[in-house]
């Protein structure tokens, strides 16, 4: 007989924030001293929540058509799409400026919007963070090899994208 899974118990550290063209990671005060010697980071991975998919018809969903990849479909684990069962999304950002004193992580290129809680950040560390020889799937074929510099254009007020 299988156990039961115990529930997970999990909450934001913190919000994303746009404003003036800039994107702010906006630490709560409790979590600010992990902060520390983050700025001695070129890159951040930042958790956080797909909080307009938080309903459950968007959390049973297990395989969803591709907006990039006409006729296809995927399961969730072989996209990003914001719909899955937990809705932990990931995104691997350059920091610009880390102040602990206000929480604020300055940060370039997320594909979460303005008031996305932020459930986690960890430093990104090449040796775990990358592999060599990396294949992605054929639906995604004409995609840049990494992530534009201007980002991805995401305006303030615009709901998550979920890439």
């Amino acid at each position: 007989m299988s156990e039961q899974p115990r529930p997970i118990q999990m909450n934001p550290i913190g919000t994303v924030r746009r404003a003036n063209g800039s994107i702010t990671v906006q630490i709560d005060a409790p979590y600010r001293p992990a902060l520390k010697a983050l700025d001695t980071f070129s890159h951040v991975i930042v958790f956080w929540w797909a909080v307009l998919y938080d309903e459950p018809q968007y959390r049973q969903a297990l395989v969803v058509p591709l907006p990039y990849a006409e006729n296809r479909e995927a399961g969730v684990f072989a996209c990003r799409a914001p719909v899955r069962p937990n809705l932990i999304m990931a995104t691997v950002c350059a920091i610009e400026s880390v102040d602990e004193a206000s929480g604020e992580v300055r940060v370039t290129n997320i594909d979460a919007f303005d008031g996305t809680p932020v459930v986690d950040l960890k430093a990104y560390y090449p040796v775990t963070d990358r592999v060599q020889n990396a294949h992605i799937s054929g639906y995604l074929e004409g995609w840049p090899e990494w992530f534009p510099t201007e980002g991805l254009g995401l305006m303030e007020g615009e709901g998550e994208s979920g890439s």
